[in-house]
């Protein structure tokens, strides 16, 4: 009955958008036009292009349920703005012809049968009184400012059942719903605290014996993080930091006919500092490289990443760069997308994309170099394959080896994503045929990778970093699916620490924290993450989606949502359970997203 109630509901709600223009049309036509040439054509051609709109977003609702099982929310206005590499990946990944041909043969058998059983009759042949005509306008102007004032995507959101909930929605409703709503300013939707509590709770919360804060900052968070022995010199090894597509920790268990799908990783598991348990910000890319690069909770909204005045900042360039490290960005498809060129470049990155000569992309970053045809084998919808970009980040580190100067490469992989193509022989997976096939591909790219470095003059001075940017699946029943935030982590080819395998929980966030850590460096900072294997290290997770905001200790989880409503739960058999709120856990969920939220809009993330 819920699903069924707030399904009437939303339906209403879009009903009334639509049919609030054409009683405004009525409103206004003398009744002496009506039934003319001019009204039956403008009628008809304003009910085939409703008919086109609702069919179209019937069959784009099923593709992108089928990825992402959901309702339309943020991701859909997001990749309406980059129409190339979603239209490419419709193309590649869905019988287009067939989609296109059903959505004209329904909207025209419709139009058949309204014709043949005469519809419109009392639409072209009443003759209302101007009394009538305003008030069908004026109840349907009502509807509509009920619908975007009263309701709006978690009005159906009280069942536990996160589908059912996703269900009774609208598609329509809910793409104009996440393109009203992109950015949530904290203190007006989410329960918050004073905000020098807030930020006195996390001065609590990031001391250790190694934090020094330094008061002479507008950030109150910025503060100086002492070497771990400082009677011993800092390394500085090149570092490749390889961010992998929707790479799920579950998939390192997973096998295809007998076979794992993750040989390669499985196997680093066992020869590096590998981090079993730890949980990514979000269910997005930018949320990867936002927990990354800036070590931060994820705000609510966009991403950083995606914001306007997010160039200069405090990030890990930033601490590379005052080491003396040549930074540098990779990406396989065109860095444009999701304003990642922006981002990178105005932080100091060299950027190295397809680019395909965007203007755009040229303006952004001065130190701009396209990966060109001659050096791809393999190309889809998202960019080339990881063979390829594999291929162009040894070529490069070929060349800064010989400045002697360190670097620090940043890499974007894209083949573990719909269509799931890549180039044929590889592996025994045919291309094409599904998610394992691209996870076992992007697995042995990576392997491919690591035996041709091991060839090199540099491959002893460098540090690899293997880290996902989220999970495949980015939801479930809850909320926040938690499990759908578990990703693999590792760190390779460290001489001065054993390999290990690290089962506390560990946020995405402390990678690079606790990466400067075993290096031995002495460096400012303003991150939320924390060195993992510092003695006072005390776990924590931040597991979010654009509006839900999640915290996670253990078997506790928090979530703040809008409408300043917060609960807690126990995570049991992989689910959440309604537990009693923690007054403790309640202030540290508050202090870390609100602070966060504040130094961001308040410019206080810069690097001065």
């Amino acid at each position: 009955m819920h699903t069924l109630f707030y399904g009437l509901i939303y339906d209403i709600s879009v009903v009334s958008c639509f049919t609030l223009f054409l009683s405004f049309y009525y409103l206004i036509l003398p009744n002496k036009f009506i039934n003319s040439v001019f009204d039956r054509a403008f009628v008809y051609f304003i009910f085939t292009l409703y008919l086109v709109i609702i069919y179209f977003t019937f069959f784009a609702e099923v593709t992108f349920w089928d990825e992402f099982k959901s309702r339309f929310n943020f991701i859909a206005v997001d990749y309406l703005i980059y129409t190339y590499e979603v239209v490419k990946n419709i193309q590649e990944s869905y019988p287009l012809p067939i989609l296109i041909g059903g959505i004209v043969l329904i909207t025209g058998l419709t139009l058949f049968i309204t014709k043949k059983r005469n519809v419109f009759y009392d639409t072209f042949n009443s003759k209302p009184k101007t009394s009538q005509k305003f008030g069908v306008f004026a109840l349907n102007l009502i509807l509509v400012i009920g619908s975007l004032y009263v309701l709006n995507n978690d009005s159906s959101s009280t069942l536990e059942n996160r589908y059912n909930n996703e269900i009774s929605k609208a598609g329509i409703f809910s793409f104009f719903s996440a393109f009203r709503n992109n950015h949530l300013k904290f203190d007006e939707h989410y329960k918050s605290l004073p905000i020098e509590q807030a930020f006195a709770q996390m001065k609590i919360e990031l001391q250790d014996s190694k934090t020094v804060f330094d008061q002479q900052y507008k950030n109150p968070l910025r503060r100086t993080i002492l070497a771990t022995n400082p009677s011993q010199p800092e390394q500085k090894p090149n570092v490749i930091f390889v961010m992998m597509e929707s790479m799920s920790s579950s998939f390192m268990k997973e096998e295809y006919n007998g076979k794992p799908i993750t040989p390669t990783l499985n196997d680093l598991a066992n020869n590096s500092i590998y981090f079993s348990n730890m949980f990514a910000n979000g269910t997005r890319t930018v949320r990867g490289m936002e927990a990354v690069t800036l070590s931060i909770p994820p705000t609510p909204g966009n991403s950083i990443v995606k914001r306007v005045d997010n160039q200069n900042l405090y990030t890990i360039s930033t601490v590379f760069k005052a080491k003396g490290y040549e930074n540098m960005f990779f990406y396989g498809g065109d860095g444009y997308f999701d304003n990642m060129n922006a981002f990178f470049g105005g932080n100091g990155f060299d950027i190295y994309d397809r680019g395909r000569g965007s203007i755009l992309s040229d303006k952004i970053n001065t130190n701009r170099y396209n990966i060109n045809d001659n050096e791809v084998k393999f190309e889809n919808a998202w960019g080339i394959a990881d063979d390829d970009i594999y291929r162009k980040v040894l070529n490069v580190a070929d060349q800064k080896y010989k400045t002697k100067q360190p670097f620090f490469a940043f890499v974007m992989t894209t083949s573990n994503h719909k269509p799931y193509t890549y180039e044929d022989g590889k592996i025994d997976i045919p291309s094409g045929t599904g998610r394992p096939g691209a996870v076992k591909y992007a697995d042995y790219a990576i392997g491919d990778f690591l035996a041709q470095a091991k060839k090199k003059p540099w491959f002893a001075n460098t540090v690899f970093v293997f880290i996902a940017d989220h999970c495949a699946s980015s939801a479930g029943k809850d909320a926040i699916d938690v499990k759908n935030h578990h990703i693999p982590a590792f760190i390779y080819n460290l001489k001065s620490r054993p390999n290990e395998n690290v089962s506390k929980e560990v946020a995405q966030i402390d990678i690079f924290p606790t990466l400067f850590s075993l290096f031995n460096w002495k460096y400012t900072s303003q991150f939320y993450g924390k060195d993992a294997f510092d003695q006072q290290y005390q776990s924590r997770s931040f597991v979010g989606t654009y509006i839900k905001l999640g915290m996670k200790k253990g078997d506790d989880v928090i979530i703040l949502s809008d409408q300043k409503k917060i609960n807690q739960y126990k995570w049991t058999d992989l689910n959440l359970k309604d537990a009693p709120i923690d007054p403790k856990f309640e202030r540290s969920i508050i202090s870390n997203y609100q602070t966060a939220d504040y130094l961001f809009s308040n410019k206080l993330l810069n690097e001065k």
